[in-house]
């Protein structure tokens, strides 16, 4: 078994088109473990190699419950376990479509329908698999801070681990790094026109999945779990 430094809970797409397209867009599959080659996406300010950078070691992706160590009493047998527990409670969740919008200064796909389901699924993994999680180390609880947290934000980075958990989750698949503004719509232009046509309608969240992060910062699919309670 692979010696992982942390584990998360992420929605990763089933195998298919928009699996595919990620693991090409971003250069990793971490389905297979393998990185992919790059499409060529015609309209782009620069190379895709270089726009998605950042993204590129988790995966095609979104956060349920964000990567923590495991507990010193905890194993990945047993986080595996309470998974499989939690998925066979919860129930799969459905949304129109995905959308491409910017966030900030990054470029991210959103669900468009009523949040509150898929906020509801997100916030039992934070919590009852919490028990899985070590605590914080002091850099790291400095790190977080340096992003300027609110008073509840602060307060969420104690309890779970993460500021933007609970209330402040928001779901999203990030598909770049940080953009300069002059850039951001080109490359939205650009990659919508590509990935348009591989986009789920509907979007249905069917299924959550173990990720662990190898030793060299990238993280690896390890087992999907259905949801079907």
């Amino acid at each position: 078994m692979t010696d992982y430094k942390r584990f998360a809970i992420y929605y990763a797409p089933e195998p298919g088109a928009f699996a595919d397209f990620g693991a090409r867009w971003l250069g990793w599959d971490a389905a297979t473990g393998e990185p992919r080659e790059h499409p060529d996406v015609p309209g782009l300010p620069r190379p895709v190699a270089e726009l998605t950078d950042r993204p590129r070691k988790y995966g095609l992706h979104a956060t349920m419950k964000p990567p923590f160590r495991l507990a010193p009493y905890s194993s990945q047998d047993a986080l595996a376990a309470d998974i499989g527990d939690l998925a066979a409670a919860m129930s799969p969740v459905s949304f129109r479509a995905l959308k491409l919008v910017s966030i900030g200064p990054f470029l991210a796909l959103v669900p468009d329908g009523d949040p509150g389901p898929l906020e509801a699924l997100a916030g039992a993994a934070v919590s009852r698999l919490d028990a899985h999680r070590a605590a914080p180390s002091a850099e790291e609880l400095a790190r977080r801070r340096k992003a300027s947290l609110s008073m509840r934000q602060d307060r969420l980075l104690e309890t779970w681990g993460y500021p933007y958990v609970m209330e402040e989750f928001r779901f999203h698949i990030t598909l770049t790094g940080p953009l300069p503004q002059e850039e951001r719509g080109h490359v939205r232009e650009a990659l919508g026109h590509w990935i348009d046509p591989v986009l789920p309608q509907p979007f249905v969240i069917g299924s959550i999945c173990l990720f662990g992060e190898a030793q060299d910062g990238f993280f690896h699919l390890l087992h999907r779990f259905d949801l079907t309670g």
